[in-house]
């Protein structure tokens, strides 16, 4: 077994926080390690004047960790798994997916208790197409403003009076201890959660035996069975991190019930499928559910996307 273990991370007072709880977790189960972080700096962290959909998606919050597990300056790197491209580059895996948080939108406001409540033309602030796209079919009357920063900072814009409100994660502001900002969710059928919300996962050299055995233990199987149905639908439609595509699996007995939506970023034209499946080949699941969405419209709208 291996004695040390050094965990690639981003810099985010989050992201410190998913790679201290995964650091805790392995001295817990392997007495004896040594476990350490290694900060790092991501070009996602650096971009923050510009929408991320224009610059490459969420994978940029990953390549620099990546970049470090291959050239060994660290052996695992902890990640939100929406930040993940479906499409890991040759060599690297997911080495485990752990037990998952709560996968839900949260509605984030001041002054206001509900996404219901907001005036015409009251500015939210979401950093997702996804989102963006589910809240405008719902709000036509809403002006949505991208916002970007880490939990801390777009809070802080939202009480400087730049936006009425703003929708995050719930999962992130909840390991953050920040739940009392929280005035509401959003339930699963007013905003799917994106592919792998609220999931941490294990990333590492696929080649490493003796990290992949050292982690294997940290596997969620309910957790790891849905997350891999989610991310087949995104990669059975392009793989993109920047298409407003949400989708989110539950077992229950053995089965899985997988939900997912494309939609165009206006929320004019959304998509959606659903079905069930055995929760031990989650990836059939997933690619049935993206061929039910192509036939119902996600291909046109993915084209429209350039997707």
């Amino acid at each position: 077994m291996i004695r040390t273990l050094r965990i690639a991370t981003r810099r985010s007072r989050l992201a410190l926080w998913q790679a201290e709880h995964v650091k805790a977790r392995l001295e817990a189960l392997h007495p004896g390690m040594q476990v350490s972080l290694v900060p790092l700096s991501t070009r996602g962290d650096e971009l923050l004047n510009v929408s991320l959909s224009k610059e490459g998606g969420k994978g940029l919050f990953v390549k620099e960790l990546e970049a470090a597990l291959g050239d060994g300056r660290a052996d695992i790197a902890v990640h939100s798994v929406k930040d993940v491209p479906a499409e890991l580059p040759p060599g690297f895996a997911l080495a485990a997916i752990l037990a998952r948080e709560d996968p839900r939108d949260a509605f984030v406001s001041v002054r206001h208790g509900s996404l219901a409540e907001l005036p015409a033309g009251a500015v939210l602030g979401t950093s997702s197409l996804r989102r963006q796209a589910q809240v405008a079919a719902r709000f036509p009357n809403l002006a949505i403003r991208p916002l970007r920063g880490n939990v801390e900072t777009r809070i802080a814009k939202l009480e400087r009076g730049d936006y009425a409100a703003i929708v995050l994660a719930a999962a992130g502001l909840k390991r953050l201890g920040l739940e009392a900002r929280i005035r509401g969710y959003l339930s699963l059928e007013e905003s799917l959660p994106a592919a792998g919300q609220a999931a941490l996962g294990i990333e590492c050299l696929a080649a490493r035996a003796d990290v992949l055995a050292a982690v294997a233990p940290l596997q969620d199987a309910a957790a790891s069975a849905c997350v891999r149905a989610e991310r087949t639908v995104n990669r059975a439609l392009g793989g993109s991190c920047t298409i407003p595509l949400g989708a989110f699996a539950e077992t229950a007995g053995g089965r899985l019930r997988l939900r997912a939506l494309v939609a165009a970023p206006d929320g004019k034209r959304i998509a959606r499928a659903e079905g069930e499946g055995d929760a031990a080949q989650p990836e059939e699941l997933g690619l049935r559910i993206a061929g039910l969405l192509r036939e119902r419209g996600a291909a046109e709208i993915l084209a429209a996307l350039g997707g």
